[in-house]
C-alpha cells in the first residue's frame, strides 16, 4: 500500500470540508473507495464528474484500478470549472 494526499479542487473540496487529507491505497479505484467511505452523500456525487491527476499526469480515460499510486505522490480531484 502507498501512502498518497488526495488534494481536492472547487466543488470537491466543498464537498469534502478540506483541502487535502491522506490515504493508503495501491491503486486509483482503491483510493476514490476509500474517499467515497470516508464522505458519502454530496462528494459522491462530485466525484462523478471530476478528472484526475496522479503526480502532475492525466488519469484521461484509463480504468482507475489500472492507475498505480506511488508512496508519497498526489492524486488531484478536478471537477469541471466554469469557464475553465
Amino acid at each position: 500500500m502507498a501512502e498518497v494526499t488526495v488534494r481536492y479542487w472547487a466543488a470537491a473540496k466543498a464537498a469534502a470540508g478540506v483541502a487535502e487529507e491522506p490515504y493508503e491505497a495501491e491503486t486509483l479505484a482503491e483510493a476514490l473507495d476509500a474517499v467515497r467511505e470516508r464522505h458519502p452523500g454530496e462528494l459522491v456525487r462530485v466525484l462523478r464528474r471530476c478528472s484526475f491527476l496522479i503526480d502532475g499526469d492525466p488519469v484521461g480515460t484509463r480504468g482507475h484500478e489500472t492507475v498505480r499510486l506511488t508512496e508519497g505522490g498526489t492524486v488531484e480531484v478536478l471537477p469541471p470549472f466554469a469557464g475553465g
